[in-house]
């Protein structure tokens, strides 16, 4: 289908983006970075309009979001943009995400498939992570802006923080739930 084959395309693309990253090409990463954040709203919004949602694309489509988001971090981490303690802390918050995830499906009583839908506040953190990426690229064109980086750090902290509580809670909860029809 149509959406996974854009999802793919955004996980394709990743490589690109960190190379341009990597070489100082920001306006390169950019492009490429908004092609991404382009390819992600149309696959969801296809999905969603001609009900072409599945499961392997409930799973592709935030795989590569993270595919696609890590690497970038991760890059600008190793440019010196990026502070150490805001990768780990969006690392710990996927780690906490994808280790849930695992857990619960693999423990998935009679087979029972279930599309995963992101928490509205797991959106935010999305938006507000991809904003920061394009904060901190467009910066490197301008110092007018630069003072403002530590506030964007902890706001996006701060919602990486509490996206990833929401996710702990949602997976014990279904824990819970499932160890409850045993």
């Amino acid at each position: 289908m149509l959406p996974n084959a854009l999802s793919i395309i955004r996980i394709i693309l990743t490589v690109p983006i960190v190379i341009a990253l990597l070489k100082g090409q920001y306006l390169l990463t950019i492009l490429l970075f908004l092609l991404a954040g382009i390819t992600d709203a149309l696959d969801g919004w296809i999905a969603k309009q001609f009900s072409f949602q599945s499961r392997l694309g409930s799973i592709l489509d935030p795989i590569a979001d993270k595919i696609l988001l890590t690497c970038t971090f991760v890059s600008l981490y190793w440019v010196g943009i990026l502070p150490l303690w805001l990768l780990l802390l969006i690392c710990v918050r996927d780690v906490i995400i994808v280790a849930g995830a695992l857990g619960y499906f693999l423990g998935e009583i009679n087979g029972v498939s279930e599309i995963i839908k992101p928490t509205l506040i797991s959106k935010f953190n999305t938006v507000l992570q991809i904003g920061l990426v394009l904060f901190l690229l467009l910066i490197q064109f301008t110092i007018e802006f630069s003072e403002w980086h530590q506030i964007v750090f902890i706001v996006v902290a701060t919602s990486t923080a509490l996206s990833g509580a929401d996710y702990m809670w949602l997976w014990i909860k279904k824990f819970i739930l499932q160890e409850s029809k045993k």
